[in-house]
């Protein structure tokens, strides 16, 4: 068998930026032959990627990309944080917000198939993986085209905002995505807010107000009439739009007007926004650290 000097896993690694360990076990099952190695790191990487997949990936970042009146909000994630912070990880999130912009992908499936320093999306993906060791996927994006302007916000990477504006100042565009950040509203207007989001909010006061009701009877007090119920669940309603619309929300760096007045002194108008914040919505693995410990004393005893 041919020896395997580090020479040759250093020029296996630089020609295919594979683990070190992992380019010395394919150059001695190649048995030296370079050629051979790097066609089974190619089958063993695309292996790993595949078993990667199935991974939850609730970490990540959100990047945004503006070029004049065409940018891109996107998340990409990541199984942890570490990964998060890698300088190649950031680069594919970047790349892959341009590719947005400038090529209007109909969904993350297109996104992928786009070109991309000679592969496709999908591959520079895949091989990133294969590289980490660690599950990757394209989550959403948006993608903005406007006459007017275009600002963004990125809060750690975790919260990332896009603002479409029309306005002669352009600080009064970075202020919303800043704001939106902050204050994460829902929707532009009360009249926007989803009403799958009213009736839960509708349920959670009509609980409340129950309670209350249950909590007098007991207590022995008066039991407010249905019709006095009715306008304190109403109010509770016009609360919670008020709370959640960006137009009526009080503005973070001058909380004695709302974003309403603020972009009317400043004679601005908000035509729409996007707001992602990382692994949202995303079901995180719980790991039992003590039932994996029992489990590996187990095993070693067997």
């Amino acid at each position: 068998m041919a020896a395997i000097t580090a020479a040759m896993v250093g020029e296996l690694r630089a020609k295919t930026d594979a683990p070190m360990m992992e380019c010395k076990k394919a150059l001695t099952e190649a048995e030296g032959d370079m050629g051979r190695a790097e066609e089974i790191l190619r089958v063993k990487l695309g292996t790993k990627a595949g078993k990667a997949a199935s991974r939850i990936t609730a970490e990540g970042v959100v990047t945004a990309y503006i070029n004049g009146g065409i940018g891109a909000l996107l998340e990409i994630n990541s199984e942890t944080d570490f990964v998060a912070k890698n300088d190649e990880f950031m680069a594919l999130a970047n790349n892959a917000a341009r590719l947005v912009a400038e090529h209007n992908p109909a969904d993350v499936a297109a996104l992928l198939a786009l070109p991309l320093d000679g592969k496709t999306l999908d591959e520079v993906r895949s091989a990133l993986i294969g590289k980490i060791g660690e599950n990757m996927s394209i989550r959403r994006f948006q993608r903005f085209e406007t006459t007017a302007k275009l600002a963004s916000y990125l809060h750690s990477g975790r919260i990332g905002v896009m603002v479409d504006f029309d306005g002669a100042d352009e600080q009064v565009g970075k202020d919303l995505a800043m704001h939106i950040a902050a204050m994460k509203p829902v929707s532009l207007s009360s009249d926007q807010v989803p009403a799958e989001l009213i009736e839960k909010e509708r349920s959670v006061a009509a609980l409340k107000a129950q309670e209350d009701a249950d909590k007098a009877v007991a207590e022995g007090k008066a039991v407010q009439s249905p019709e006095i119920l009715a306008k304190r669940l109403e109010g509770s309603i016009q609360k919670y739009l008020k709370e959640v619309s960006l137009l009526n929300q009080a503005f973070v760096k001058n909380d004695k007007q709302s974003i309403e007045q603020m972009l009317k002194e400043k004679n601005t108008t908000v035509k729409a926004f996007t707001m992602y914040v990382v692994g949202e919505g995303i079901e995180k693995k719980q790991d039992d650290f003590a039932a994996e410990v029992a489990a590996q004393m187990a095993a070693n005893k067997q």
